[in-house]
């Protein structure tokens, strides 16, 4: 009786001390890992998730139905869209990367804290309703939302949400796109070519058309040139902000603090997607003021004696140095 009840003890306190030597390894293990992640910058925005959305509320619904348009956005607005059939098969989050919450993947962390806003582009303050039509009408080749329909509704609640804890008037570190240094050449179209073969290829396809899900109602991986791409009056249609975009995402999977392309590789697969077919647009109120036109606008005319040739591949340096003065 008294060996049952000491081999039971010495069973017991073996678990007792295998539980705590897992408890010590899995926080020493946990203690390594943040000190990985402090030894890095993490002081870019990270957008909330999905599962932080208000749940059982009229606003947390409403804010869960801007996050499904922006994340399947061709569903309800595609070819076959439920809503309605108005924009080129792309979802939001094929450009605003996970769902408008990735560091330097175009997020909407700064958008409700910046607008509305005067924009060149246009010449007049904007509201972030005009800026999310901008996108309809552009990156998704379509037509603009109605602004008092729910969807639009949905997706400034999306919006709001996500930069509601921003200071107003403050832009956090890791919005839109990294801007990167200019090349002292022109981009390269030849060698875009090769490094997208390597490196694109495999996702968005030789001929830069993308791939379908499984119900065919939207794309896994956006075509970047073609019918169904983003349009010529887009902004990733301006060499630097796809050369950012890439830089820092692409690879798919891709992040800031591990970027796989060079700096020279992701202006070259920019050249190369940029030198394709895609639909045109009206940009003829576009930039009223020339002067204000960016360095990489591919269209003229010019307040300066540069080709478009050179406003669309570069090299931008000596363009942007005629500016400053």
């Amino acid at each position: 009786m008294r060996r049952n009840i000491f081999y039971s003890l010495f069973f017991i306190a073996t678990l007792v001390s295998a539980y705590y030597s897992f408890r010590r390894n899995s926080k020493e293990q946990e203690t390594a890992m943040l000190a990985r992640i402090e030894g890095m910058d993490t002081s870019a925005w990270v957008g909330s998730s999905l599962y932080q959305i208000p749940v059982e509320t009229e606003n947390g619904n409403l804010i869960r139905y801007g996050y499904e348009l922006i994340a399947h956005t061709s569903k309800y607005l595609g070819p076959k869209g439920t809503v309605q059939q108005t924009t080129n098969g792309m979802n939001c989050q094929n450009c605003h990367l996970e769902a408008g919450t990735k560091p330097w993947g175009l997020n909407y962390g700064s958008v409700y804290s910046t607008y509305p806003r005067f924009r060149e582009r246009s010449g007049s303050l904007e509201t972030i309703y005009k800026r999310v039509n901008d996108c309809m009408e552009r990156s998704l080749n379509g037509k603009a939302l109605d602004t008092n329909s729910k969807e639009m509704k949905a997706i400034y609640a999306y919006i709001k949400w996500l930069g509601d804890e921003v200071p107003k008037g403050e832009k956090v570190k890791g919005s839109g796109i990294e801007i990167l240094p200019y090349l002292k050449t022109a981009a390269s179209i030849t060698e875009g070519k090769i490094s997208y073969v390597q490196n694109c290829q495999s996702c968005h396809l030789s001929n830069g058309e993308g791939v379908m899900d499984s119900t065919g109602n939207m794309y896994l991986y956006p075509p970047l040139w073609g019918k169904h791409s983003y349009n010529d009056a887009a902004g990733l249609f301006q060499l630097s902000k796809l050369a950012g975009f890439i830089k820092n995402n692409m690879p798919n999977g891709i992040n800031y603090h591990a970027p796989s392309l060079s700096i020279q590789d992701a202006w070259n697969i920019a050249a190369y997607i940029n030198a394709q077919p895609r639909p045109s647009k009206d940009k003829s109120k576009d930039w009223p003021l020339l002067a204000t036109k960016p360095v990489d606008y591919p269209f003229g005319p010019y307040a300066d004696n540069f080709s478009e040739q050179q406003h669309k591949f570069g090299p931008f340096e000596p363009i942007a140095l005629a500016k400053k003065k």
